[in-house]
């Protein structure tokens, strides 16, 4: 196999697979998060302002926890086989997979767990993906708290 076909190997095949499942369901998780707490917020009354914010901050939270829980459960059933990979530095438990994910998601990047392997293409995407995201979620709350200033 030259080169040029490395990327058509099965391994980084079923990766990059998962990887897209693992991006689409996150993105389309954040839409319909999203959705849900515009009208949520929409029903909250003007005067019940700190019952809005607190809505949208830790909704948003728990939004980018499961996030980071589903790239964690991808790194876990990927990991169980290790011809896909592994992070170096890890016991490969869940938990350990899921800070793994929180790092890189965050795009945090301590360095006390190295990628290894195919399981790479994962790690790369859900920093971008992650990146997004939160760059999303910061809009979506800007948004939302010029609503909340100007019905002040």
């Amino acid at each position: 196999m030259t080169a040029d076909h490395a990327f058509f190997n099965g391994h980084n095949i079923v990766v990059a697979v998962v990887t897209g499942i693992i991006v689409l369901a996150c993105v389309l998780l954040h839409y319909e998060v999203f959705s849900w707490l515009t009208r949520a917020l929409a029903r909250l009354h003007i005067r019940i302002r700190r019952r809005r914010i607190l809505l949208l901050i830790f909704g948003l939270l728990a939004l980018h926890v499961a996030e980071v829980w589903l790239f964690g459960i991808g790194y876990f059933v990927l990991l169980d086989d290790r011809s896909f990979g592994r992070i170096h530095g890890s016991g490969g438990e869940l938990l350990d997979l899921v800070y793994f994910s929180a790092v890189v998601y965050t795009t945090l990047g301590l360095g006390d767990l190295i990628p290894a392997g195919a399981i790479r293409f994962l790690t790369g995407t859900e920093a971008l993906t992650g990146f997004v995201l939160i760059t999303w979620s910061a809009s979506f709350t800007f948004l939302e708290m010029q609503r909340f200033w100007k019905n002040d």
